[in-house]
């Protein structure tokens, strides 16, 4: 089988093979992309081609083995603060600020909130998903700040997980965004990475793209909205959310966050990110909350 397929569209017809494998595969670099259509890893139509082969519109892109991402040990990082919300023998839950990764993107990176979980919880060290992920059950945002869950051990991580694929651990988020909320409602709209920026999702509808994309089924609850400076404050419930679910989301439907230029947010004199905040998280039965947050009262 192989590790990744994709459907020459019309913005792809035209271009070299490399450079549209470069945009389209996640995490694939230009090189990697070239290394891989010269071992034949990559193929149009069934056929080994050079990396400069230009692609028509409907050509097929199969690709038999992507390169794993280089997995290193998150590097312990005991002077950055670590706001402990909820402690126990299995798991931590923790307040993660804004500007702080989730975890390095480089060996040896500093100032991530991976680097600090290991520092304090070393046995950690070498549980979860991956070893640069210590633990970490879910991620967020760079600019996302709020509550983190990370598990102290293996088999917890495997518990947690467990419920979390369940639906038992509930997740909450607050967002200050442009317009006026109608709420209660749920977007329910698939999410693939963009073909034509890396950095952004893409809400998908159409059955077509959703297939030629592979994205992924997300739900988004707005559970409540009230009026704030220059639009709303939202309350939403996102259990399962993948990468830059709630704020594609909420663009999608007309209400950007405030401060999220990459969604198409007005920029925000005072503040340096998009406002959005994990409040709240249900495990086990036993709700924690987040520290109060520092943008709703924000004069915007």
């Amino acid at each position: 089988m192989a590790d990744f397929e994709l459907e020459v569209t019309e913005e792809d017809a035209g271009e070299r093979v490399d450079v549209v494998l470069a945009r389209r595969v996640p995490n694939l670099s230009r090189a990697a992309a070239k290394a891989l259509l010269a071992a034949g890893l990559a193929r149009v139509d069934g056929r080994a081609v050079r990396k400069s082969h230009m692609l028509t519109l409907g050509d097929r892109v199969v690709v038999d083995s992507l390169p794993s991402l280089a997995d290193f040990h998150a590097a312990p990082d005991p002077d950055l603060p670590l706001e402990v919300l909820r402690e126990t023998n299995e798991y931590v839950i923790v307040d993660k600020a804004s500007g702080v990764p989730s975890h390095p993107l480089r060996e040896g990176e500093l100032g991530t909130l991976a680097g600090a979980l290991v520092a304090r919880y070393p046995e950690m060290r070498g549980v979860g998903y991956s070893k640069r992920e210590p633990g970490l059950l879910h991620r967020l945002d760079i600019d996302t700040s709020g509550v983190i869950l990370a598990a102290r051990n293996e088999e917890a991580f495997d518990r947690l997980r467990a419920q979390l694929k369940g639906g038992q651990i509930e997740k909450r988020y607050l967002a200050r965004v442009v317009g006026e909320v109608i709420a209660p409602r749920v977007i329910e709209a698939s999410i693939a990475n963009d073909p034509r920026n890396p950095r952004r999702v893409r809400v998908c509808t159409d059955p077509r793209e959703i297939k030629r994309l592979g994205a992924k089924s997300a739900i988004t609850e707005v559970l409540m909205s009230s009026p704030a400076a220059r639009g709303s404050l939202v309350e939403v419930r996102a259990n399962h959310a993948h990468r830059h679910q709630i704020r594609a989301h909420l663009a999608s439907i007309g209400h950007p966050l405030l401060g999220d230029a990459l969604y198409g947010g007005p920029t925000l004199e005072g503040a340096r990110h998009h406002l959005l905040h994990a409040s709240e998280i249900v495990v086990d039965g036993e709700t924690i909350r987040s520290s109060d947050w520092r943008y709703r009262d924000l004069d915007l």
